[in-house]
């Protein structure tokens, strides 16, 4: 049981579909808003938008900074200034939780590669 309520409170911190995404380009290093906004764009740009079917918006990446502030994944900072510029960067839980996720993603594409050769087969197959 403990184990069960552990992955769905990590699920819970996962959930939204730029969360992943912008964790990742924070494991880049800090980052500006709008150079985490096109940084995340250009990278799914980059992938052919197989990921997402369109670009990650300003809002969107304002509601998902502050969940993942609220989860103390992500630090914001600003010198206090209003006109200054706002910086981003991954806190220890969010490099650690970025570090646990590597073995699911290996473990995905090795199920995905799985799954690819045995349809392939059931679906040569008369």
């Amino acid at each position: 049981m403990p184990d069960r309520q552990s992955v769905h409170e990590v699920l819970e911190l996962l959930k939204g579909q730029w969360t992943v995404a912008v964790l990742a380009s924070l494991a880049l290093g800090e980052r500006q808003f709008n150079d985490l906004l096109a940084d995340v764009n250009l990278i799914e740009e980059h992938i052919g938008w197989t990921s997402h079917p369109r670009p990650l918006t300003a809002r969107v990446l304002t509601d998902t900074l502050r969940r993942l502030q609220g989860h103390q994944l992500v630090d914001r900072r600003s010198n206090g200034n209003q006109f200054s510029a706002v910086w981003y960067r991954l806190t220890h839980d969010g490099r650690s939780l970025l570090r646990a996720l590597r073995p699911l993603a290996n473990w995905a594409r090795q199920h995905r590669r799985n799954s690819e050769s045995t349809t392939g087969r059931a679906s040569s197959e008369p």
